[in-house]
C-alpha cells in the first residue's frame, strides 16, 4: 500500500472514530438540521506534538476550561429553547455535533468530520453547490488561529461558520473567509477602546507585552497603527516566552520572564498592555508577584480580560490595578438555572474512545468557581447564544417557515450563508444584524479585576459603542495604589502653557518644555512641538499662549514734545507773518530790495505753508495727512532754500562777475535768471516727489519699535529714512552751493553782505539734516517722528529768523540805514577799496 492511500485510510479512520455514537449528549444530540460546535474544554500551550502523529489529540489530558465548558452549555441551551419553546422552527428539529478543539491542537479532525457526509466520507467534486455535509453550520472556535484554520476549510464549500470570540483583523478579509461571520466586533475595535481608555486618563507612555504567536504580533502591529498620530508612545515591546505544554519553567524561559521583569521596573511607563492566550501568563505572572513588582495598570485583550484561573492566582491583586476588554455582559434568563441542573446531573460516562468528546472533570471545574462563573460567563455564553439564534432565523428564511410548521426540506450550505448574513432581529435588547465584514458590532465593555468573592470578579467599569466608536466611563475605577489615585504614566511632564514641547529622543512623548519665545505663542491644536508667530501687528511674551494687540505710538496734542514743538511752530509762523507784514509796508525801500525785493515774498509764503503742514504730524497719519507731509511740506522748503542759494548767487554775480563776463549777466538779468532758477528747481523737486509716491505707498504703514516690540508706530513710508534721503538730497545739494556763494561774497558791500546770515542758515540746516539722517540711520523708535518734526521746524525758523530777522531789525531800529544815499555810500567806498 502506497503513502497516499495509507494517508486516506487514516483519514477515513479518524472521521469513523469521531462519528462513533456517544452516551453523552453533552457533545451530540439528533436532530433534523445538525449544528458543529468547536469549543475549548481542554488545553495547554500549544499541542504541536500532535501534529506528528496520524491519530486524535487526547485533549482531556491537558487542562480544563471553565469557561469553555459554559459556552457549550450556552449552545445547548440556546438548542432547546429554540426546540421546546420557540416558535421560530416549529415542527423542525435543531441537533449538534459539539467536539473539544484543545485550544488549537484539534481543529483539522472535526473540520473533516462536520464537512463528511452521512456515509462518512468527503468526496472531491468539482462542484459543490449540491453538495450535502453533515451538518449546516460550525460555531466556533474561539481563538482566531483555530478559526483560521477551520475558515480554510469550511470556505471551499460555503459552509457557514459563526465565530464567538476571534477578534483578529484578518478574519474581515471576505476573500479569505467568505463564509466566516463573527458574533464580536472586530480587533481594530477593541484596540480603539483601549486608546480611548488610554487617553482617558492621560497615560501616553506603555509597554507592550505580547505572546510568541501570530495573536500578539498581529495585536501589537495593529496597536502601533492605530497609536500613530495619537500622541501615544510604546516604551518597549517584549515577547514572552512560549512555556511548556506543562507550564514548567525551563531555565532558559526563567531568565528570559527575569529579563522582562527588570525591564519593566527599570522603566518609567506605568501602563502594561497585555496581547497573549492566558496559558502564556501564568508563569510570567508567578515571576511578577515573585519579584513583587506591583503599582502598574495592566490591560488585558479579550484572550484574558475575564481569565478565572489567572483571577485565582494568589496574591496577584498586589501586583497592580487589572483592565480589561471583552464583550459586554448580557444576562440570558434562565440560563443559570439550566446550568446549575446540568451540574447536577452528574458527569457522563466515558465509551473510552478519543473522539474529544468527552470531558470527565467538566462539571467538576464549574462547581468550584461557582461564584465567579455566575458573573463571567454571560459575556461569552451570549456571543454563542446569539450565534444559533443566527443560524436559526436563517433557516426559517430558507425554509419559509410559518408559525405552524416549517417545511423540510435539503439546505445548501451557500443558501443558508446568504441568509445568515441577511439576519435582522433583536435578541434580549441587542440588535442581531452582521455589518460588510461580517461582524457583530455588539458593545465591548472595560472591566476591572476584583477579588472581593462577594462581588463580581470582573466589574464593568465602562462601555465601548462599535458604531459611534465610542467609550463612556459608568463607573470609577478603583486603583490599587498607595494614594488610591490613577498612575501616571508619561515620558515626560505635562508643559505648562505657552511652552513648546522639545523631542527628546526617538519617542514624540519624550520631550523637554521650552517657553516661546517672545513674539510667538503656542496652538495646542495646530502643533505642540513649535511655537506660531504673531500676526504682524500683534506681539506675545515669552511663554504666552496667545498674542495681544501691539500699541500704537504716535504724537499726540497732549504730549508735552508736541506742544512745544508746536507752540516753536507758532511762534515761527506768527514771526514769519510779521515779517511778511513789515517787508510788504516797506517794499520800496532799499533795504527790502537788497533783500531781493519780490523774491523775498516768494521765500516768506511757502514758509507760511510749511508752519501750516506742521500739524499733518500729529495724530495718527491717514492719506491725507501723509500726502501733504510728503508734498506741500517738502515743495515749500525746497522753494525756500532755492531762494535763498540764488540770491547768494546774484548778489555775488552782481559786484564780481558783471564786469567779468557782462553778456552773460545780461541775459541772467534780461530773462529773469533767479526765478527760472527757483522754477526750474521746484519743477525738479516735483518730479522727485511724483516719483517718490509712484514707487511707494500712500497709504499709512507701521513699523515695530526695535527697543520695545510692543509697540508699533505709524509712518507714511515703510522705509522712513530711504524717503527722507529722497525727499532732501536736493535741499542738502542747494544748501551747499547756497554756503559757497555766500562764502564767496563775504567781502561785498555790508548792506549787501549776507553771508554771516546765509551761511548760518545753510550750515544750520545741512548739520541738523545729515544728524537726523545719522540718527534715522541708527534708530528706529519712536523719538524718530518728533526729530524730523523738530528739525524741520528749527530749520524754518532758522531761514525765517536768520535771514529774515537782521533785516527787519535794520528796518526797524536804524531807518536811516534804510536810504537810498546810504546805500550809495556803501557801494561807492566798496569800489573805492577794490581801486
Amino acid at each position: 500500500m502506497g503513502p497516499q492511500a495509507r494517508v486516506v485510510c487514516s483519514l477515513f479512520f479518524l472521521l469513523q472514530v469521531l462519528a462513533e455514537p456517544t452516551e453523552n449528549s453533552d457533545f451530540s444530540l439528533a436532530g433534523d438540521y445538525l449544528l458543529g460546535g468547536l469549543f475549548t474544554l481542554h488545553a495547554n500551550v500549544k499541542g504541536i506534538i500532535h501534529l506528528h502523529y496520524l491519530q486524535v489529540p487526547k485533549c482531556k489530558e491537558y487542562e480544563t476550561k471553565a469557561l469553555g465548558y459554559t459556552f457549550m452549555q450556552a449552545m445547548h441551551f440556546a438548542v432547546q429553547e429554540i426546540n421546546n419553546h420557540s416558535s421560530l422552527l416549529p415542527g423542525v428539529r435543531l441537533g449538534y455535533e459539539i467536539v473539544d478543539v484543545c485550544y488549537v491542537s484539534n481543529n483539522v479532525q472535526p473540520v473533516l468530520f462536520f464537512l463528511a457526509g452521512e456515509d462518512y466520507l468527503l468526496p472531491i467534486q468539482e462542484d459543490y453547490s449540491h453538495y450535502v455535509p453533515r451538518v449546516v453550520a460550525v460555531i466556533g472556535p474561539d481563538s482566531s488561529e483555530s478559526t483560521t484554520t477551520v475558515a480554510h476549510f469550511l470556505s471551499l464549500i460555503l459552509l457557514p461558520q459563526i465565530t464567538y470570540s476571534a477578534f483578529s483583523n484578518k478574519l474581515r478579509n471576505k476573500q479569505n473567509f467568505p463564509s466566516l461571520l463573527r458574533t464580536v466586533p472586530g480587533a481594530d475595535h477593541q484596540i480603539e477602546a483601549m486608546i480611548q481608555l488610554m487617553l482617558q486618563f492621560r497615560w501616553n507612555w506603555v509597554i507592550v507585552l505580547v505572546s510568541n504567536d501570530d495573536y500578539g504580533r498581529d495585536h501589537s502591529h495593529l496597536l502601533s497603527e492605530r497609536l500613530a498620530g495619537r500622541d501615544i508612545c510604546i516604551a518597549f515591546q517584549e515577547a514572552l516566552p512560549t512555556p511548556q505544554p506543562n507550564q514548567e519553567v525551563t531555565r532558559q524561559e526563567h531568565e528570559r520572564l527575569e529579563a522582562i521583569v527588570d525591564k519593566l521596573r527599570q522603566s518609567s511607563a506605568r501602563v502594561v498592555i497585555l496581547f497573549s492566550p492566558d496559558l502564556s501568563l501564568r508563569n510570567f505572572f508567578r515571576e511578577v508577584l515573585r519579584r513583587n513588582f506591583s503599582g502598574v495598570v495592566w490591560i488585558a485583550s479579550e484572550s484574558w480580560a475575564t481569565d478565572l484561573v489567572l483571577h485565582g492566582l494568589t496574591e496577584l491583586h498586589r501586583a497592580g490595578t487589572f483592565l480589561g476588554i471583552t464583550t459586554q455582559s448580557r444576562p440570558i434568563p434562565g440560563f443559570g438555572e439550566f446550568r446549575a441542573r446540568r451540574a447536577q446531573a452528574g458527569p457522563p460516562t466515558s465509551n473510552g474512545t478519543t473522539c474529544n468528546q468527552e470531558c470527565d472533570t467538566c462539571l467538576d471545574t464549574p462547581k468550584s468557581l461557582n461564584t465567579m462563573l455566575r458573573y463571567s460567563s454571560q459575556r461569552g455564553a451570549y456571543n454563542v447564544y446569539a450565534a444559533v439564534y443566527a443560524v436559526a432565523h436563517a433557516l426559517h428564511s430558507l425554509l419559509g417557515c410559518s408559525q405552524t410548521g416549517c417545511p423540510k426540506e435539503v439546505v445548501y450550505p451557500w443558501q443558508l450563508l446568504w441568509e445568515i448574513k441577511k439576519v435582522n432581529f433583536t435578541l434580549l435588547g441587542q440588535r442581531i444584524c452582521f455589518d460588510q465584514y461580517g461582524d457583530l458590532p455588539i458593545p465591548l465593555e472595560v472591566v476591572q479585576w476584583q477579588w472581593d468573592l462577594s462581588q463580581n470578579p470582573f466589574e464593568s467599569i465602562a462601555t465601548y459603542y462599535p458604531v459611534q466608536r465610542q467609550l463612556e466611563f459608568i463607573r470609577d475605577v478603583s486603583w490599587h495604589t498607595p494614594n488610591g489615585m490613577a498612575p501616571v504614566s508619561t515620558c515626560s511632564k505635562d508643559c505648562q502653557p505657552g511652552q513648546r514641547k522639545k523631542p527628546v529622543g526617538i519617542h514624540l512623548c519624550c520631550f523637554e518644555c521650552v517657553d516661546c519665545l517672545p513674539g510667538t505663542f503656542l496652538n495646542k491644536t495646530a502643533d505642540e512641538f513649535d511655537c506660531q508667530p504673531c500676526p504682524s501687528n500683534e506681539w506675545s511674551h515669552s511663554g504666552d499662549t496667545s498674542c495681544f494687540k501691539r500699541r500704537l505710538v504716535f504724537l499726540q496734542w497732549h504730549e508735552a514734545s508736541t506742544i512745544v514743538v508746536v507752540m516753536l511752530a507758532a511762534l515761527g509762523f506768527l514771526s514769519t507773518l510779521t515779517i511778511l507784514v513789515i517787508f510788504w509796508r516797506h517794499f520800496q525801500t532799499p533795504m527790502v530790495r537788497s533783500a531781493g525785493g519780490p523774491m523775498c515774498f516768494l521765500m516768506l509764503v511757502p514758509l507760511l505753508v510749511a508752519y501750516l503742514m506742521v500739524p499733518t504730524y500729529v495724530g495718527l497719519p491717514t492719506v491725507s495727512t501723509c500726502l501733504c507731509r510728503q508734498t506741500f511740506f517738502t515743495l515749500c522748503f525746497t522753494i525756500c532754500i532755492s531762494c535763498i542759494t540764488v540770491r547768494s548767487f546774484q548778489i555775488v554775480c552782481a559786484f564780481k562777475l558783471a564786469s567779468r563776463l557782462p553778456r552773460a549777466y545780461g541775459y541772467w538779468v534780461r530773462y529773469h535768471g533767479p526765478y527760472v532758477f527757483v522754477a526750474f528747481m521746484t519743477v525738479f523737486k516735483v518730479a522727485i516727489v511724483v516719483g517718490s509716491l509712484l514707487t511707494t505707498t500712500t497709504s499709512p504703514t507701521t513699523r515695530t519699535d526695535p527697543e520695545n516690540p510692543e509697540v508699533m508706530i505709524p509712518s507714511c513710508n515703510a522705509n522712513y529714512l530711504k524717503g527722507l534721503l529722497v525727499n532732501t538730497s536736493l535741499d542738502l545739494l542747494l544748501s551747499v552751493a547756497g554756503f559757497s556763494f555766500a562764502y564767496v561774497g563775504k567781502e561785498l558791500p555790508t548792506n549787501y553782505n549776507e553771508a554771516k546770515f546765509i551761511t548760518f542758515c545753510m550750515t544750520f540746516y545741512f548739520i541738523s539734516s545729515v544728524s537726523l539722517c545719522t540718527f534715522m540711520s541708527v534708530y528706529e523708535g519712536v523719538l524718530v517722528t518728533i526729530l524730523d518734526l523738530l528739525v524741520t521746524v528749527l530749520n524754518l525758523l532758522g531761514i525765517g529768523l536768520g535771514y529774515f530777522g537782521p533785516k527787519c531789525y535794520m528796518i526797524l531800529f536804524f531807518p536811516e540805514r534804510n536810504t537810498q544815499a546810504y546805500f550809495s555810500s556803501m557801494i561807492q567806498g566798496y569800489t573805492m577799496g577794490r581801486d
